[in-house]
Formats: structure tokens, sequence, C-alpha cells
């Protein structure tokens, strides 16, 4: 890992939060991703679950955290399981978490190796009724791929069929979507690098760059900041490729007079950051793409200060749309007779604003939340607007990342990030 040591309190307070909310005489189980295969010996970078990083800190594959609070025996209330390193893993791979160190990351004082795991198993799953089981539940998720915890449960439900199971998703929905302080200050890390790759693209983008050619300079700052890069796939997007919402490809030429959207941002230590600046590859904006890039930024603004503890995230939305429509109409894009005849169900504004406004963030960029639950302080959220104009060869999308605060309005965690249009073509011209 790139990143320095994580404070183990953070994980500690993590498991005594998800224990508190377990049933009596149960236990839970979490397992780390595989290293998913490309083809031949190649395989895809390892990324670690989030949620048994959540709960115990450990960024390793082939590994089991267990937390069985009332168990007779109390050093197995909370159990490690993980790959037995040895000197050709070292030579091989590099050295995997000892034991000791396990402990260091987790605060976890129980750990075995994995050829222990269904010994050990068999003792405490004689001594519980019911067996958590980690499904996938977030309500973007779209999974193919049977994963190591699919493959677990299996395994665990076929050989003990009469214990009872229960979902630690709902549980996690809750407690990963409020952020504790340190969680907070990883997450701000994050939104840092983002900066500092944001502002070395400034003085960067000009009139023939290739749009792969700022990916490259965003993912030399992050990887130098230590951030493994994106947290996301990143659009880099010039002229008309902005109007493609997930446009990933990033291989076509910046040309004078575009407008470049630019949805790129780090991750630092598995957290998020999630950022949306569109900027004039020339340094000038024309006044017609100033004037739809301010009213973003207007919406924007205001939906801010609608988060605040206590906010339905439908209604908030409908809100938005609201202060959509009325920018949309004083642009010309929207007449009172489109409004007057909209589709309830597609509003008028969706013609050129068509996504949500806001969204959980974390540890994953969606990150988990129960949508129909009024939002809470420290919960963190994006306020990404925008406005996609196909005929007019641009689209303008704005996104900062925010905290709901117990009082006020939320805090900007990118806040020093230019935003602007003057600051914008200031930077860029400088």
């Amino acid at each position: 890992m790139k990143y320095h040591p994580i404070d183990k309190t953070l994980f500690i307070n993590n498991r005594k939060h998800f224990a508190n909310q377990m049933k009596p005489s149960s236990l839970a189980v979490f397992n780390s991703n595989d290293i998913y295969p490309i083809s031949a010996d190649s395989t895809m970078p390892f990324q670690q679950h989030r949620d048994i990083f959540y709960l115990s800190g450990v960024d390793q594959e082939e590994s089991i955290l267990v937390l069985f609070p009332d168990c007779p025996k109390e050093k197995h209330r909370e159990i490690l399981f993980l790959k037995e390193t040895n000197d050709h893993i070292a030579v091989w791979e590099g050295e995997k978490l000892t034991k000791e160190a396990a402990y260091e990351t987790s605060g976890i004082k129980t750990v075995y190796w994995l050829k222990d795991m269904e010994k050990i198993m068999f003792e405490i799953m004689t001594q519980c009724d019911t067996v958590y089981i980690n499904t996938n539940e977030h309500y973007r998720a779209n999974v193919e791929t049977e994963t190591r915890e699919d493959r677990f449960t299996k395994w665990l439900k076929a050989k003990y069929p009469a214990h009872s199971v229960a979902k630690s998703a709902p549980i996690l929905q809750r407690l990963r979507s409020v952020k504790s302080q340190i969680e907070i200050d990883l997450i701000q890390n994050a939104c840092n690098i983002t900066e500092k790759g944001f502002r070395r693209i400034l003085n960067f983008v000009k009139p023939g760059v290739w749009e792969y050619e700022i990916e490259a300079e965003f993912m030399h700052e992050f990887l130098r900041n230590r951030s493994k890069g994106f947290a996301y796939s990143p659009i880099i997007a010039s002229g008309n490729n902005a109007n493609v919402l997930h446009y990933v490809q990033n291989n076509q030429q910046c040309k004078a007079g575009d407008l470049l959207l630019l949805d790129t941002a780090a991750e630092y230590a598995n957290y998020s950051s999630d950022l949306t600046r569109t900027i004039p590859v020339s340094g000038r904006f024309s006044k017609r793409q100033k004037d739809v890039y301010n009213a973003v930024n207007r919406v924007k603004n205001e939906a801010t200060k609608m988060l605040l503890p206590g906010t339905d995230w439908a209604a908030y939305h409908e809100e938005v749309g609201k202060l959509m429509t009325s920018e949309l109409l004083g642009l010309g894009l929207l007449d009172k007779a489109d409004v007057q005849n909209e589709n309830p169900d597609w509003p008028a504004y969706k013609k050129y604003f068509m996504h949500g406004t806001s969204h959980h963030m974390g540890l994953d960029t969606h990150d988990y939340g129960i949508l129909t639950e009024p939002m809470q302080a420290n919960m963190v959220f994006t306020v990404e607007p925008g406005i996609y104009i196909p005929a007019e060869g641009f689209g303008i999308r704005l996104e900062d990342d925010v905290i709901i605060q117990p009082t006020g309005e939320p805090l900007n965690l990118m806040k020093n990030i230019p935003i602007e249009a003057d600051d914008i073509e200031s930077i860029m011209n400088s």
C-alpha cells in the first residue's frame, strides 16, 4: 500500500458499532475480494472488499474476518484468518501480513492462518444460532461474477443448514454512510490530491492536446502523492464527448473553442473523492459557454444549501429540478409550454439534465446509504448538476464533495479547488 498507516481506532470502533447491531448469539463473516484473472497468468490489480477493510483495515487478498460478540471464549469474539506468508511468497510477491502486523493494523488479537479456518469455524458455529452473511445490496449493484464472498456463503450454508441467516448489508448501509472524523480526514486527503492533479492540468491544457495526455498528467500527480490512482474510471471529455455521461475512451484531440469536461478524482487509502470541472480548451469561455457554466454553478450552490440533517433524498432532487428548470428557461433551452406540458415522470428539464444531483461517497465512489431514510450529519455527498447541449457541441457538469453538518450549511471538502469561471480563466492564462 502506498498510503500512510491508518489509526486502528477507526476499525476497532467500526467493529464495535457493527457488533452492537447484531442479534444475540450470532456471528458475522466477511471475506476479502478475489484477485481477478485477465488471461494466461495476468491478473487485475487487487482491490480490497470495502466491508472487510472498513471493519479491519486488512488490505490483503485471501482474508476472512469473523465477529462473534457473544462467544463463550473471549479470544474468539473477533478473529482474522489470513494467508500464511513464507519465504517463497516474500520473494515473488512481497511480504504479507504477519500475525503481529495484522494486530497493529486492525486491533484484532486473535489471528489464525487460513488452513485452520474450517476447524475454528466448526467450533464457533456450534456455539451460535445465527450467521450474518454479506451480500451486495447497493442500489446500483449489477454483479455477474461470483465473488469470494459468494463462494464462502454457499459453503457455509451447505455445511451448516440449521443455522438462521441474517444480512449484514442493512447494518453496513447505515454505519458506512455516516463518517467518523478519521474517515473524513482520509476523504479530505483524497480531495487534496485531486486538487493537485486539477491545478496541474490547468496549465497543461491547450488546443491540440489529447484527452489521454490529460489523463496521464492526472495519474502522474495522483501517484506521486501516495494515491494508487483514480477513484473511478476517469472521464476526460472534450467537445461533444461531454454529452456522453460515461465517456471513458479519452482518445480524442482537444480543439480550440471546445469545452473539456473532467470527471476525474483520486482515491487515498481506499477512500474516494469525486470531482467534476469543465474548462475551456483555449483558456477562455465564449459568452454562451460562460452563461451556461454560471447557470450550472448557481444550481450547484443552491442545491448544496439543501443538504441538511433530515432532508429527504427524493424530495431534494425534486427541488433541484425546479432550480434547473428556472435556469433552463433563462437560457432559452426551455419555454413555458415545455414546462406546462411536461411528463411528471420525466420533467422537461431532464432533456438537458438527465442524471441525479447527489450520491453518498466514501469507501466507494457511489457509497453505501439507504436513500429512503433522512440525511444525517457526517454523511458525505456529491453535488453535481449539469447541462448537456449536443446541438451546441458542449456539456457542462460541476461537482464537489460535501459533508452534512449538525447545523448550518454543509462543509465543502473541495472549497480550495477552483470553480468560478473567472478563476479558471485567470489560472489558465497566468
